[in-house]
C-alpha cells in the first residue's frame, strides 16, 4: 500500500488513535511520538507496548501486536458520540430518539413478511401431501404389478405342467397306433392279392 504524500491529511480517526498513542507513550516515558508508517526501535516499541498495557491487554504473536482496551464498550460509545456534545454522565451512551414512524413501517413489514412465510408454509405442506399421495399411489401400483405379475407367473408354471402331464398321456395313449398301422399295412397288401387272383 503507498504512503500519502506530506500534503495529504490523515484520517480524523487515524490522527486521533495517534495522538492517543502518543500521550500514551508519554505517560510511560516513551518521549515523542513515532509518525505513521516510521519504524520504531525496540526500546521504543518496548515502551509504547508497556504504556499500552496500562490501558488494557496487549497479546504478541510475531509481528503482530493485538491490543485490546479494558473499556472498549466504553470507548466505542464515546466514538459514536456526536461532536461537540460531551460524553453522557456515568458512562451512559446517547440514544437518539426513536421515530414512530419507522417503527410502524417495520411493523407492517414485519406483518407482511410474516403472511408470506405462512403462505409459503401451506405452499410447502399442500406441495409435500401431493408429493406423498404420488409416492403412495406409485408403491401401491407396484405393488400391485408384483402380485399380478407372481400370480401370472404361478398360474404359467401350472398350465405348463399341466400340457406336460397331457402329453405324456398322449404319448401313451399313441403307443398302440405303430402296430395297428401296420395291421393295416398288412390287411391292404392282402386286400390287393386277393384282387389280383378274382381278375
Amino acid at each position: 500500500m503507498e504512503e500519502p504524500g506530506p500534503a495529504a491529511a490523515p484520517p480524523e480517526g487515524r490522527g486521533r488513535d495517534e495522538r492517543s498513542l502518543e500521550a500514551l507513550s508519554l505517560a510511560g516515558g516513551g518521549g515523542a511520538a513515532a509518525a505513521a508508517g516510521r519504524q520504531l526501535p525496540e526500546g521504543r516499541r518496548a515502551t509504547l507496548a508497556s504504556a499500552l498495557e496500562l490501558e488494557g491487554t496487549v497479546l504478541r504473536e510475531g509481528h503482530l501486536t493485538q491490543f485490546v482496551a479494558n473499556n472498549l464498550e466504553r470507548r466505542i460509545r464515546l466514538s459514536g458520540a456526536p461532536r461537540g456534545e460531551p460524553p453522557a454522565a456515568g458512562g451512559g451512551s446517547s440514544i437518539p430518539a426513536i421515530d414512530p414512524g419507522a417503527l410502524q413501517d417495520v411493523v407492517a413489514l414485519a406483518g407482511q413478511v410474516a403472511a408470506q412465510v405462512d403462505e409459503l408454509l401451506r405452499n410447502v405442506h399442500c406441495g409435500l401431501q401431493a408429493l406423498t399421495a404420488l409416492s403412495v399411489g406409485c408403491i401401491q401400483t407396484y405393488r400391485d404389478g408384483v402380485e399380478s405379475l407372481g400370480e401370472a407367473a404361478d398360474l404359467s408354471i401350472r398350465a405348463m405342467y399341466a400340457l406336460v402331464a397331457r402329453c405324456e398321456e398322449l404319448d401313451r395313449a399313441m403307443q398302440p397306433v405303430p402296430a395297428l398301422a401296420k395291421r393295416i399295412r398288412d390287411m391292404k397288401g392282402t386286400l390287393e392279392r386277393l384282387e389280383g387272383l378274382c381278375k
